[in-house]
């Protein structure tokens, strides 16, 4: 997916947000919102958005030494999500379709987004959650359940932290032999990594990677030979969230994205309202 004139405005609101939870000084502050819009002027539009967002971060990263900037949050996101998660995962057991249950909800918890919105507070996450099955929900299920029983292997990317947990409920429904389950390489904006993994108790029960990568989605020809590896020997693909969307769009017919429309580029992309809960087919033709 390319990049729109209508992601500089994020990009910056990124930027600023992101120095902020680094605890940097107003001099710091200045220095990366003129990097920002010195690397917006001279960008590649025909990039993916995640790679203007990788550049940010690095460049923050080096301004203020702070390695993980949202740790704090991703933690506090964490917590919240276990503690949520045995009334959801109870609820999950006695619906009449858990599967399709646990599907909602892992986008539900794909709300937890710091790249699209500078805050998500615990309110937003439990309203997200307790009013999923009133959002506008777009999904060829019987697709989805032929991929999965064809699959044999499956390579499961998140994205946030927090959203991790309820990506567990999902994980746990999944009828297929092998799962693998991929998070960041490095800290970049609140996206999961192993420390997160870890948190939401999926180190042990799967297989989880780094894919040796900082970008915020999955920029294939960054991402280490071992991720790389499982993508390509995978038979089916589950990717969660905007940025693995915007990075993986057309790499794959057997990826499948998981995601809620948070914005309009987006939704002018996919054909889809803002707010609508979809999950989206590569080989379906749904991406562009």
């Amino acid at each position: 997916m390319k990049t729109a004139i209508d992601c500089l405005p994020c990009f910056i609101r990124q930027a600023i947000d992101a120095a902020r939870f680094a605890h940097a000084d107003d001099v710091v502050q200045e220095h990366l919102l003129r990097e920002v819009l010195l690397t917006a002027a001279e960008m590649d539009y025909a990039q993916t958005p995640v790679a203007m967002a990788q550049r940010i971060h690095r460049v923050l990263r080096g301004l203020t030494g702070v390695a993980d900037p949202y740790r704090a949050i991703k933690d506090r996101h964490n917590m919240l999500a276990l503690a949520m998660l045995p009334e959801i995962r109870n609820a999950c057991m006695h619906a009449d379709d858990p599967l399709l249950y646990a599907l909602r909800m892992a986008i539900a918890g794909n709300v937890i987004d710091l790249g699209a919105s500078s805050g998500v507070s615990d309110q937003a996450i439990r309203q997200s959650i307790s009013e999923v099955f009133t959002e506008p929900f777009v999904a060829d299920m019987d697709a989805f359940r032929r991929a999965l029983a064809c699959a044999g292997d499956l390579l499961y990317i998140t994205d946030n932290a927090g959203e991790i947990v309820f990506d567990r409920l999902l994980l746990e429904q999944l009828p297929v032999r092998r799962i693998v389950v991929a998070v960041r390489g490095q800290a970049v904006l609140n996206d999961a990594t192993m420390a997160d993994a870890e948190s939401a108790g999926l180190v042990g029960p799967y297989l989880v990677i780094s894919n040796g990568s900082d970008a915020p989605g999955t920029l294939l020809d960054g991402c280490s030979e071992e991720f790389r590896l499982f993508f390509a020997s995978a038979g089916m693909v589950i990717a969660k969230g905007q940025g693995n969307y915007e990075s993986l769009s057309g790499q794959s017919e057997k990826v499948w994205f998981l995601l809620k429309i948070k914005c309009p580029v987006l939704a002018r992309a996919t054909g889809l309202a803002v707010g609508t809960h979809a999950v989206l087919s590569s080989a379906a033709g749904k991406i562009r």
